[in-house]
């Protein structure tokens, strides 16, 4: 039986991010966000909660985790959001279960989620990670791809079969004010729209940044602990 006390948690916070989600992106001229709830280390019944509480977009960054709640939770219409770095050697069988993938960072992720999909009989929706630390030559300590690489790793998910390129994805570093960095990725947004105009999407912000990535432009935010509180200490 679901814990009511816990329930009330979630849906008081949930209609608490909701609240601020509607507000900034009426007041960034954004038509429409896409709130990924980010589940890890909280248990299936938590996801069983949510959905309850109506949320459909669900987000996991660890493979193990994520497939055993995918098991777990078959018969629910939630739309699975993969937002971790995909180990090249787990990326097929993370194409398997999920339905986007936010931090496709090199054209061989590309390569074996294509894989993955293909034998599954799905298409997967992707966003190409780019790293939004300035410091850093592609793949800094956030993951993502550097911005002149970009364009090579959208051409590629472009081209695979079992694909599907939406957008852009970035997480800001935390030397530097978020805004700034999101500027930049919102740039980057632009310049693949220009040769592939379906990839408008762009996922952005978390629990502490949300609210300037709408203001940037985000399309889908991915906030956790904000709705499902400290996360547990893993044993």
């Amino acid at each position: 039986m679901a814990d009511p006390t816990r329930r009330d948690e979630l849906a008081e916070r949930l209609a608490d991010i909701r609240s601020r989600i509607a507000a900034a992106a009426q007041a960034g001229g954004v038509e429409e966000v896409t709130l990924v709830v980010v589940t890890k280390t909280w248990p299936a019944s938590d996801v069983r909660l949510l959905h309850e509480l109506g949320v459909t977009d669900v987000g996991e960054n660890r493979h193990q985790e994520a497939a055993t709640k995918v098991g777990e939770l078959a018969g629910l219409d939630l739309r699975w959001h993969f937002v971790g770095q995909v180990q090249s050697n787990k990326a097929a069988a993370i194409a398997g279960y999920t339905d986007v993938v936010h931090s496709v960072d090199s054209v061989r992720v590309v390569r074996r989620l294509d894989s993955g999909a293909h034998r599954r009989e799905r298409v997967v929706d992707c966003f190409v990670q780019l790293d939004l630390d300035p410091g850093a030559e592609g793949h800094g300590h956030r993951g993502g791809v550097a911005p002149a690489d970009v364009e090579e790793v959208a051409a590629a998910v472009d081209a695979a079969p079992s694909l599907r390129l939406i957008g852009v994805m970035g997480v800001a570093p935390l030397e530097e004010e978020p805004a700034r960095a999101f500027e930049r990725l919102a740039a980057v947004r632009a310049q693949v729209c220009d040769h592939y105009p379906t990839a408008t999407a762009m996922s952005a912000g978390m629990t502490g940044d949300f609210e300037a990535a709408i203001a940037a432009g985000a399309t889908h935010v991915r906030v956790g602990s904000a709705i499902l509180g400290s996360r547990p200490v893993l044993r």
